[in-house]
């Protein structure tokens, strides 16, 4: 065994859990935990108390204080014969009797904690049966008219023989401060912040294993580079390992990239390094994965579960705590996947690929359910509308089309270069003549703050706002915007104050969708822009490239 191993005995981890309880009023929680684990918990409110109780002949006290403890039958025995014998010695023969008899009527120590259920049946009988001399002695001592201490104590004074009691208790019993569950757990969340493992600061979810993202008050964008990740331990993005692309989990928690060489890895994005407290499988080696490239991403809404399709056509659904693969679609498409969405109960998975069509795949049966075909070239995204009854999808045939999602019928196709502009007047004039053959359609987004829009990016210098008729009602472009420097991909804040884009000139930019003005640019990477993806909650995008680097910007 290694010297930096720690060993932890299972029943102690019961008996903080046990304790726990006691110090809460789980009383029958308490008593069940203890009867099912076989683990007792043998601890007092003041051990000093209690003792000094035993050596002053306050029997009463002593009973209700180890009538939760599970002590051995011979030590009980022990302190029931001491009860009996000065109860004689006081005159209180009647009451010395009851208890003798006690051991008459069967039954043994059930250990609740009160004094009916534990009193002297259990210890009694027990004597009776299994040290019948000491059960008789005690039945001659009771008929005597008198009582004699040399004789009833056999020869040993009171205070000793109380003494004798009080110092095997004592064995019996642990001291242990107050609270040590949390106490302990307290600790164990310090020292993984200490080593980066978890962020300083705020609540945790111990359940979960996560801290709740806070929600910000006003959206703004990004500016600042916060965290390069790179490399962590051992593993490197490099050109062959670059993340083809990341998602922020709903619940803001977690970063999750998929590679090029078919990896899923789970980071945490504060520290800039793989989750491998919570996640025991990444500690381990043991990585998500595919056979090939990863070409998107997608969570449920619960942060639960994550969806991943590969370059070789293939689904897998993944549960994110253990690392597990709940579903495989082996054959979800004849080519690569390249977006995949949950549907809004989380039973079923949309999908778009380069063999030109969208699928919709059911969790619980395993099987694709319904195929969408209209496009001539391939789907670079689609999503579903808010209420799922629709599909939006995008692609490379320049065109974005509206799909019935029950019918699978196409309800709407339109190009976005070439579409008609509704004014705020209400007047619709057409755009000018364009040749949009091979302008792919790359993105699409729900408006958040109009779910009856979407924006488009299809790879030109301008951003297309359109409503459900295909119509223009806004545009995003901007005048740095030269020669063939086209938007790639495009993205809304979560409250959708601010529209992001990534250019071929390898810059963000930040729209205000206000007034439509672009606030602020930078330039993400030194290389090629891949995508990006914005925090849920915070003000914050993380941007990745095929130069092997994953960027966090705040």
């Amino acid at each position: 065994m290694s010297s930096e191993t720690v060993e932890i005995d299972a029943g102690d981890v019961i008996r903080l859990m046990l304790q726990f309880c006691k110090e809460n009023g789980l009383t029958r929680t308490l008593r069940v935990m203890q009867e099912e684990s076989q683990v007792p918990l043998n601890i007092v409110d003041n051990l000093g108390s209690l003792i000094n109780h035993v050596n002053t002949g306050n029997w009463d006290q002593v009973i209700q204080a180890i009538s939760s403890l599970k002590l051995p039958t011979t030590l009980l025995e022990d302190i029931f014969e001491q009860i009996v014998l000065e109860l004689l010695e006081a005159g209180e023969v009647d009451t010395a009797k009851m208890i003798i008899r006690s051991g008459q009527s069967g039954g043994g120590y059930n250990g609740e904690d009160n004094t009916s259920a534990f009193s002297s049946v259990g210890p009694m009988t027990s004597m009776r049966s299994q040290r019948p001399e000491k059960y008789l002695r005690l039945q001659r001592l009771s008929q005597k008219q008198n009582f004699d201490t040399f004789d009833g104590y056999e020869g040993v004074n009171r205070d000793k023989r109380r003494a004798l009691i009080a110092n095997a208790l004592q064995e019996q019993i642990v001291v242990v401060p107050p609270g040590r569950l949390m106490t302990v757990l307290s600790q164990s969340l310090k020292y993984q912040q200490s080593q980066g493992s978890l962020p300083s600061g705020g609540r945790f979810d111990l359940f979960r294993g996560i801290k709740p993202a806070k929600a910000i008050e006003n959206e703004t964008w990004p500016s600042l580079l916060d965290k390069t990740i790179k490399n962590a331990d051992d593993i490197q993005f490099g050109d062959k390992s670059h993340p083809e692309v990341a998602r922020f989990s709903p619940d803001g928690n977690y970063l999750v990239t998929g590679s090029v060489d078919g990896f899923v890895e789970v980071w945490n994005w504060v520290t800039g390094k793989l989750v491998k407290d919570v996640l025991k499988y990444q500690a381990q080696d043991q990585f998500m994965m595919h056979d090939d490239a990863i070409l998107c991403l997608a969570f449920t809404s619960d942060s639960v579960n994550l969806a991943s399709g590969s370059q070789d056509g293939k689904i897998k659904v993944w549960q994110i705590s253990t690392g597990k693969c709940l579903v495989k679609f082996e054959q979800a498409h004849s080519q690569g996947v390249t977006c995949v969405q949950f549907a809004k109960d989380n039973t079923q998975l949309l999908s778009g690929s380069f063999d030109a069509t969208i699928r919709i795949h059911g969790l619980k049966s395993g099987k694709t359910l319904k195929i969408f075909r209209g496009h001539s070239s391939f789907v670079n995204d689609c999503i579903f509308s808010l209420d799922n009854t629709k599909i939006y999808s995008a692609s490379s045939d320049s065109t974005v089309k509206v799909w019935d999602t029950k019918t699978t019928e196409c309800i709407d196709t339109f190009s976005p270069a070439i579409a008609p502009i509704l004014h705020k007047d209400g007047k619709v004039t057409q755009q000018g003549e364009k040749k949009i053959k091979d302008i792919a359609v790359n993105t699409l987004c729900l408006n958040p703050k109009n779910k009856d829009q979407i924006v488009v990016c299809n790879r030109s210098p301008t951003l297309y706002v359109l409503n459900q008729k295909g119509q223009v009602v806004e545009r995003y472009e901007t005048d740095k915007m030269t020669g063939e420097r086209d938007f790639i991909t495009c993205l809304y804040s979560p409250k959708g104050d601010y529209l992001f884009a990534i250019s071929e000139d390898r810059h963000l930019y930040c729209f205000n969708t206000l007034n439509r003005y672009m606030e602020h640019s930078l330039k993400a990477h030194e290389k090629d822009v891949i995508g990006f993806c914005h925090h849920p909650i915070n003000s914050m995008v993380a941007t990745y490239s095929d130069e092997g680097l994953l960027k966090i910007w705040k």
